[in-house]
């Protein structure tokens, strides 16, 4: 036999292969990237572009804080060339499994590049909202972008040059919050959702916040709780409370129909993203996004506007 019909028999189910399913030399090289929660996974995929195929394990409306990890999901994570999660307990059912994966695999927690002054403490935990710090995003994004470059060198030029086109949008993200959380007066600054996901959001952008819950949705709270939430409410004339769409409204809506029920005006001044990004086809969809709709509901909520998001 011809060495070139031989090397044609020991190649050619291998080219015919790669032609049925669809995979070109450049998908083969791509990083296999899984991340846990939407936000994350928008984070990786502005920094790789097309060197990664990024999927998270958490979908729009997923609660992270109690969130158990399918047969599926470690299937995800087994495959990965790059794991990357939030840390600080967000995530806290599936610890353990990063801490068996981190033996063989690269696992970053993607919040271990923020200084511990940065960090808001309750008690023993850290909060691990970071993300509605637009700042502490920005270090995170670095901390992406690193791991990035260690995993796969030769395309360190991409990964950088991506790195500091993101940068810019989220400085001037940021620059935009700052103005738009200006227009409320500090008296109404007051925000109050069904758990505390927002602290670093109100410690950058002048706020006070308080939730029904603590920093995590498997807290409890009691009829004491309602109580001193109506009491600041009635004290403070504040318009309007949110619910959040990774949370169930119910106990946002009892206690504004028991404030109602009092003789006082409150209402529902909209739903905000909190532990989870929006749908594909909402303008909350990535995390540029999902700011922008919150910072609106927010800013029209407590001005007494309502939603004029959208």
């Amino acid at each position: 036999m011809p060495l070139f019909q031989k090397i044609l028999q020991t190649i050619g189910p291998l080219l015919l292969t790669g032609v049925l399913f669809g995979q070109s030399s450049q998908a083969l090289a791509q990083l296999k990237i899984t991340t846990t929660t939407g936000m994350i996974a928008d984070l990786v995929q502005n920094i790789a572009q097309d060197k990664a195929e990024v999927q998270a394990l958490m979908g729009v409306g997923v609660d992270p804080h109690l969130y158990k990890a399918t047969q599926g999901d470690i299937r995800k994570l087994a495959r990965a060339d790059i794991i990357f999660y939030n840390g600080l307990h967000l995530e806290g059912k599936m610890q353990s499994i990063f801490d068996k994966m981190a033996r063989t695999q690269t696992v970053v927690a993607v919040t271990e590049s923020i200084p511990e002054n940065n960090l808001i403490r309750y008690d023993q935990l850290h909060d691990p909202h970071v993300w509605f710090d637009v700042t502490l995003w920005q270090l995170v994004a670095q901390k992406v972008a690193k791991t990035l470059i260690e995993k796969d060198p030769k395309n360190a030029a991409v990964y950088q040059r991506n790195l500091e086109l993101y940068q810019t949008k989220l400085a001037e993200l940021h620059t935009w919050v700052q103005t738009e959380m200006a227009k409320v007066p500090l008296p109404k600054r007051l925000l109050i959702t069904a758990h505390d996901a927002f602290g670093y959001f109100g410690r950058t952008y002048g706020l006070e916040v308080t939730g029904l819950q603590g920093i995590s949705t498997a807290g409890e709270f009691g009829l004491q709780d309602i109580k001193q939430l109506k009491d600041l409410i009635v004290k403070r004339g504040i318009e309007a409370v949110f619910v959040e769409s990774s949370v169930s409204p119910k106990f946002i809506e009892s206690l504004v129909k028991g404030v109602q029920a009092e003789g006082r005006s409150l209402q529902i001044g909209g739903e905000l993203y909190s532990d989870a990004l929006g749908p594909k086809d909402s303008s909350a969809a990535d995390y540029l996004g999902m700011v922008r709709h919150n910072v609106n509901t927010i800013r029209a909520g407590l001005l007494g506007k309502g939603n004029q998001n959208e």
